[in-house]
């Protein structure tokens, strides 16, 4: 039976400010990226996620990030390799610790936003990640965009890597991410995303910007929960991939 994994970015409510719909986004998707109080999330939240994701089966990753509250993560930042290596390492093993009192477990960890997208091709500041989850636990798998100079550069260092496409977001002929600048860059349309995912998952591709056919290895793919019209949208793909008999089930097992 083919497979895919769904994740989305969870946790991210701080204090009075709630962000996304967790509890509803949990029932529909296999992963969740669970943000690690640096560019979103207080304990109280990441814990409640945490531990509705226990009861629902969901597989739980960290969703490290830059310092960055403020920017919500996504500013770009000219960190140290001890710098960010001491980051990565603090919020992987906050969140573990966390996890296990929810009755789960960190099995993976995903960068968050402009952390994500540097690491992508800065292999400098890549390697401080990884060297970070290496030594806190050698067994965590690496999720990293798909097609891009990460995931050889990790798999050679003995890091299990998935490579992971965007449901709502739109490419480049050359398998690159539309800069979220431009108009297009994100498709709000329901069934075409669900469409696009399916064709992901059934053609290994999806139709660029440009209007060509291109392949995108996608392992797991992100629905992202904060978006308007985000419940609806991760149900439509969900019930999209269902009819199709295809398996919604996590990467880690």
């Amino acid at each position: 039976m083919i497979q895919i994994d769904l994740n989305s970015d969870l946790g991210e409510s701080y204090g009075a400010w709630k962000m996304g719909n967790d509890d509803q986004i949990l029932s529909v998707v296999s992963s969740a990226n669970i943000a690690c109080g640096f560019h979103a999330g207080d304990p109280q939240n990441i814990l409640k996620t945490l531990k509705q994701a226990a009861q629902r089966n969901v597989a739980v990753g960290a969703h490290v990030s830059y310092p960055d509250l403020v920017g919500f993560g996504r500013r770009n930042m000219d960190l140290s390799y001890d710098e960010l290596f001491a980051d990565v390492l603090y919020q992987i093993s906050a969140l573990q610790g966390l996890a296990q009192v929810a009755g789960t477990r960190v099995k993976y960890v995903k960068p968050h936003g402009a952390l994500y997208n540097t690491i992508a091709t800065d292999l400098e500041q890549a390697q401080a990640v990884i060297d970070a989850i290496q030594q806190y636990d050698a067994s965590l798998v690496l999720v990293g965009l798909a097609g891009s100079p990460l995931i050889p550069f990790a798999r050679k260092q003995g890091l299990a890597v998935v490579s992971e496409a965007f449901a709502d977001r739109a490419y480049h002929n050359n398998g690159t991410l539309v800069s979220r600048r431009l108009d297009n860059a994100v498709i709000h349309d329901t069934g075409l995303i669900a469409q696009r995912v399916l064709d992901m998952v059934l053609k290994g591709g999806v139709e660029s910007i440009e209007g060509e056919f291109t392949k995108i290895q996608a392992d797991t793919i992100c629905v992202h929960g904060d978006t308007m019209g985000a419940v609806q949208m991760a149900q439509e793909i969900r019930q999209t991939l269902l009819a199709q008999h295809i398996q919604i089930r996590n990467f880690v097992g």
